[in-house]
């Protein structure tokens, strides 16, 4: 049994769920977004008490057992997604390493011999400021591989620490030749 996927998910006001054919439709103030869902996973919608149930077919089975929790979690995500969206916010760290947004493409200097254009999709917003981007959507999936995309198009080096980063992320530097020759006399 999914201790996750046995709880009922609360539909906010202004927010929509349909089930229609095996596809799940989440209509809210920030968007719509669609999900087909494993066979198996059963999805059911309570409009007298606003709550979404999901089950499977077969809760002894491993495969059910494990869809059952992801397509909680993945209804949940849109719903909470065309509510409130969602974020992240990733800084380029290194000197010289600008970031400047062109309609939904960044235009990004990062120490490359050429100027490095990188291409968002029309559901992402983007914002820069000095040397952060954030990325937003309704998305959670998307907002997400789209971060770590743009992450590795230079992801933080171990030595000075410099690259694209996430807010908050810690970079553990090594020491350097210097370092370890100083300490070996």
């Amino acid at each position: 049994m999914s201790r996750l996927g046995k709880k009922p998910i609360i539909i906010p006001s202004g927010v929509t769920v349909k089930v229609n054919e095996g596809t799940v439709t989440v209509k809210g103030p920030k968007g719509e977004q669609l999900f087909k869902p494993h066979p198996h996973a059963i999805v059911t919608v309570d409009e007298a008490a606003k709550t979404v149930s999901v089950g499977v077919a077969d809760p002894e089975s491993l495969l059910d057992r494990g869809l059952w929790g992801l397509t909680h979690k993945i209804v949940r995500n849109m719903i909470e997604g065309v509510t409130a969206g969602f974020s992240k916010s990733l800084e380029l760290v290194g000197v010289g390493f600008k970031v400047a947004l062109a309609g939904n493409k960044l235009n990004l200097d990062l120490g490359f011999s050429h100027p490095v254009v990188f291409e968002l999709p029309k559901e992402l917003e983007a914002k820069v400021e000095k040397n952060t981007v954030t990325l937003s959507g309704n998305d959670k999936r998307l907002v997400g591989e789209y971060a770590a995309k743009l992450r590795n198009l230079k992801k933080p080096e171990p030595y000075k620490g410099k690259g694209i980063r996430y807010v908050g992320e810690v970079v553990r530097e090594k020491a350097g030749k210097a370092a370890k020759a100083a300490g070996a006399k």
